[in-house]
C-alpha cells in the first residue's frame, strides 16, 4: 500500500471514528488493512485467471482455424506450407551469417537490451 493510500485511509478512518461512540477494538485498523490487501490480491488473481482463460481460448480457436483451413482450403494450406519452408530456409541462412560474427552480434544485443531497459526504466519509473 502506498503512502498516499495510507494517508487517505487514515483520514477516512479518523473521520469515521470521530462520529463513533462505541469503543473500537485495538486491531481494527490491522483487520481493515488486511481486508483491503485481500481485495487487491483477489482483483489481481481474477485478472490472471481471465488472461489464462483468454490464452486457452485463443489456442483452441487457432487450432480449430488451422484444421478448418487444411480440410476445406487445401490450396491455401499448401501455399502457407511453402511459405513456411521459405521462412525456415531464411532462418537457416541467418544462423549461418551469425555463426561467423557471433561476438559482434552478442555485444550489439547486449547494448540494445541495455538501451531498451534504460528507456523502460525512464518511462515507467517506480510504478
Amino acid at each position: 500500500m502506498s503512502a498516499d493510500e495510507e494517508k487517505q485511509f487514515d483520514e477516512m478512518l479518523r473521520r469515521a471514528l470521530q462520529g463513533h461512540s462505541e469503543p473500537v477494538p485495538a486491531d481494527f485498523t490491522e483487520r481493515m488493512l488486511r481486508q483491503i490487501r485481500e481485495a487487491q490480491e483477489q482483483r489481481i488473481l481474477s485478472r490472471v485467471v481471465l488472461q489464462e482463460r483468454l490464452s486457452l481460448a485463443g489456442c483452441i480457436v487457432l487450432g480449430i482455424a488451422v484444421v478448418v483451413v487444411v480440410m476445406f482450403f487445401p490450396d491455401i494450406a499448401v501455399s502457407l506450407t511453402e511459405q513456411l519452408r521459405g521462412f525456415i530456409s531464411k532462418v537457416n541462412q541467418g544462423i549461418e551469417v551469425v555463426r561467423y560474427d557471433w561476438q559482434f552480434y552478442m555485444v550489439f544485443v547486449g547494448l540494445f537490451g541495455l538501451a531498451v531497459y534504460s528507456l523502460v526504466d525512464l518511462l515507467v519509473g517506480e510504478s
